[in-house]
């Protein structure tokens, strides 16, 4: 679906927390041969521990593509970044873009990349047409992460995942739906930017029948059944990628939703209750078969009593699989 060139400069910008460049974040944990630095505004609240750039170095250092690696809220173009764009285009980079906002059809940067013969990627946009859901069965296995909030490892989960998986020779794909996700797996499709009706259909689209019948889809997940903003985008998630397997994701240290200071926090059960009532209507036989606990914010002398407790009381394996590796997640499927 895209042909981004590597490797790429992750602009940060003046994103305000760790949590706002979660693109550049995820690009760079999975894929750090394809970066060779971070670009940063003054102000920035965000650090990848990588090597601090500007489009000159960059550019010197091989870099073929400038990503805009922060995912602030809405998405949107700052006006502070314009410049830097131009400038990027000028200099020869390409520019793969993670935000709701195109850069690709801005009249500015649509004629300045035309000029100069540069690509930009507008990579949460699918622009062919999708079909609407339809939850009829079709042969493969899938596996979903779902989430007690946003922005909580449902990536990180499907990826590691995925890579256990693939450590043991079990035929498994992961499957993109997000910019980030599809920044690493080059291709998939960001659902959130499908038009509502045709979210679900786009996740059939995208993991559809697989000849081979043990083959297992492993699904990126987004939002969170119990989040205002953006519950809609896991529903059809669920039935669009009629799942077999669901694992939970969970950050044990928050307190509210993502953005929503006046949202407590669903409780793990409700979510998983709602989470397989939902995975029935598309697939009768879909259930949990693990926890993925994002222990980054927890004391490290926590961890292990914590996560056992989770255990002995869903009786189901529960492991940060980023930290720890998915190998009893997988043992589970």
């Amino acid at each position: 679906m895209f042909q981004i060139k590597a490797p790429y400069l992750l602009f940060l910008g003046d994103a305000p927390d760790q949590l706002a460049a979660k693109t550049a974040r995820g690009i760079n944990d999975w894929r750090p041969e394809n970066v060779v630095g971070q670009y940063r505004l003054d102000g920035c609240q965000a650090d990848l521990g990588i090597t601090d750039m500007n489009l000159t170095a960059a550019k010197a250092a091989g870099a073929k593509t400038l990503v805009l690696g922060t995912a602030n809220r809405g998405g949107v173009l700052s006006e502070n970044w314009r410049g830097i764009l131009r400038d990027a285009l000028e200099m020869g980079f390409d520019i793969a873009n993670g935000l709701h906002n195109r850069v690709a059809t801005d009249p500015e940067f649509s004629a300045l990349a035309k000029k100069l013969g540069r690509k930009i990627f507008d990579v949460r946009h699918a622009d062919a047409p999708m079909p609407i859901g339809t939850g009829e069965k079709r042969q493969g296995k899938r596996l979903l992460a779902v989430g007690t909030d946003c922005s909580c490892g449902k990536m990180y989960t499907a990826l590691a995942i995925e890579k256990e998986m693939k450590s043991r020779t079990m035929n498994a794909t992961f499957r993109a739906t997000g910019q980030t996700g599809i920044l690493i797996a080059g291709s998939g499709v960001s659902v959130d930017a499908v038009i509502a009706d045709f979210m679900a259909g786009a996740v059939e689209v995208i993991c559809p029948a697989n000849e081979d019948a043990n083959h297992w889809d492993i699904i990126e997940g987004q939002g969170s059944l119990g989040h205002p903003s953006f519950s809609g985008v896991t529903t059809a998630l669920i039935h669009g990628g009629q799942p077999d397997a669901l694992v939970l994701c969970h950050e044990p240290t928050r307190t509210h939703m993502r953005g929503l200071p006046h949202q407590p926090l669903p409780s793990i059960d409700d979510i998983m209750q709602t989470a397989l009532w939902l995975a029935h209507v598309v697939n009768k036989d879909a259930r949990f078969v693990g926890l993925s606990v994002n222990t980054s914010q927890m004391d490290k002398a926590d961890v292990a009593g914590y996560l056992a407790s989770l255990e002995d009381q869903y009786g189901l394996p529960a492991v940060d699989p980023f930290a720890h590796g998915a190998s009893k997640i997988v043992d589970a499927l």
